[in-house]
């Protein structure tokens, strides 16, 4: 049963990252914490190790489709960087007091993001070729670094949320479209779920070899073919069919975790 449930979960994970450079934490966390029972930091682990390869090639496939800005990526990526650290540390502590905590917060993400891709998609926007030209005001990028600070320690300490609050710095303050905004997205969670990968693993997190090395090679193809599904994809449509995956994957782990 329970690898049945680490393929959906690289199944599941795959499809976020790759249709909308969320992070594969969304599915991973909330299905070995709320399904099989895993320590909720532990799941956090493979969650981050899976965003690793499967955002780097997400990234590289909105990179052939000239869908991501590198400069500005590479900017607000630093800053993110560094609240990852910070949030990794906060996690580790606050699942010290509350087992199972960061498991219910991934559950509950799930399904609002669902909900938010379904009622406010994310249409329009500023292409990569004219992030480049430098049509972006200055103060704008020095505040969407101010808010990579934040969403670093917001994916360091739950394993997710980074990738969504990415797609609301690059579409509402830097107003870039969706598919420019995925592909960045994916460029900076890469570096992201690196560092916190690596923090965890260095405060204590329990390895377990091959459901992790299951999960991430079926994320990783599961990305790759919804990365260049979404490139072809309508912007509308690609809203919909995010939306209706992350409810379908939030309404299964909870059902399972508290109904069943």
């Amino acid at each position: 049963m329970n690898y049945i449930v680490y393929l959906i979960a690289g199944v599941g994970a795959g499809i976020v990252t790759g249709l909308a450079g969320l992070s594969a934490a969304v599915v991973i966390t909330p299905l070995l914490a709320g399904v099989c029972g895993w320590d909720s930091y532990d799941a956090v682990t493979v969650a981050l190790a899976a965003d690793v390869l499967a955002s780097m090639l997400t990234a590289n496939t909105y990179r052939k489709n000239r869908n991501i800005d590198l400069k500005r990526g590479l900017m607000i990526g630093f800053t993110a960087l560094l609240g990852t650290i910070v949030g990794s540390f906060c996690g580790y502590l606050f699942n010290q007091a509350q087992p199972g905590g960061l498991g219910l917060l991934a559950m509950l993400t799930t399904v609002f993001l669902g909900l938010k891709f379904l009622t406010r998609p994310v249409t329009g926007g500023v292409g990569s070729d004219d992030a480049s030209a430098g049509t972006i005001d200055n103060r704008k990028t020095a505040l969407a670094m101010v808010c990579g600070l934040g969403i670093g320690w917001v994916c360091g300490f739950t394993g997710s949320g980074g990738g969504v609050l990415m797609l609301t710095v690059f579409t509402i303050l830097l107003g870039y479209n969706l598919k420019v905004a995925v592909g960045t997205s994916t460029m900076i969670m890469t570096l992201v779920a690196f560092v916190g990968a690596v923090s965890h693993i260095a405060m204590g997190a329990v390895i377990h070899p091959v459901p992790m090395a299951l999960i991430v090679l079926i994320c990783l193809l599961s990305a790759w073919l919804s990365a260049r599904f979404a490139n072809r994809c309508e912007i509308t449509k690609l809203n919909r069919v995010i939306g209706v995956v992350l409810l379908i994957l939030g309404a299964f782990t909870m059902i399972t975790k508290y109904v069943l």
